[in-house]
């Protein structure tokens, strides 16, 4: 079984000093030189992110709603479900209300929080909070300005089967079938609320 020590400062770093090294719009590059627990010194280089929602929209006939787009980083067209970035004091569900409302055209009349994940604890400050939305009905996208995607309706069968067999690699997507999975077999309960 997992624990959570009471008590973990014998692993802990204390930060040192800490210094931007580049500030873009809407991330910030930082090195750290933090004092290690046996009373060394290391470097920490890392992006500070604002945060994020990822959404995982149920159609009433139990298929998803997906999206492609490409993913300049990776060179690639992703397989993804709707998620954006957090604007500045923004309340995570509203993001992810506004978000799926912006890509894909879909309001939800219900709501549920499955929980949050790290995407990448060993360089970036990035959590992204996970939403399950069903009650679906279409309208139009408003997509911003620049942002490219395609919508897809699938079967949570095709979904999984895209994670198994590797046309699905986004992480926050991996992570959500692996919820989707869960709560699909009544082992993981979500507490629905209304919009």
């Amino acid at each position: 079984m997992l624990t959570r020590p009471d008590d973990d400062n014998h692993l802990r770093e204390t930060t040192l000093t800490s210094e931007s090294l580049f500030r873009g719009n809407f991330l910030d590059v930082r090195r750290d030189t933090v004092r290690l627990p046996d009373g060394g010194t290391a470097s920490r280089e890392y992006v500070v992110h604002p945060g994020a929602v990822v959404v995982v929209p149920l159609l009433d006939d139990a298929r998803l709603v997906l999206e492609r787009q490409y993913r300049h980083p990776v060179g690639e067209v992703m397989w993804e479900f709707p998620a954006g970035k957090l604007d500045a004091g923004e309340d995570p569900l509203v993001c992810g209300q506004r978000e799926l409302l912006e890509e894909t055209g879909y309001e939800a009349r219900e709501w549920a929080y499955a929980g949050r994940m790290h995407l990448a604890i060993g360089y970036s400050t990035e959590i992204i909070h996970m939403y399950f939305a069903r009650g679906l009905t279409k309208g139009e996208r408003r997509l911003d300005a620049g942002e490219f995607l395609d919508v897809h309706v699938e079967s949570v069968d095709a979904l999984l089967a895209g994670c198994r067999d590797g046309r699905v690699t986004d992480a926050k997507t991996l992570t959500c079938a692996l919820w989707l999975q869960n709560v699909a077999r009544g082992e993981w309960p979500l507490d629905w609320q209304p919009a």
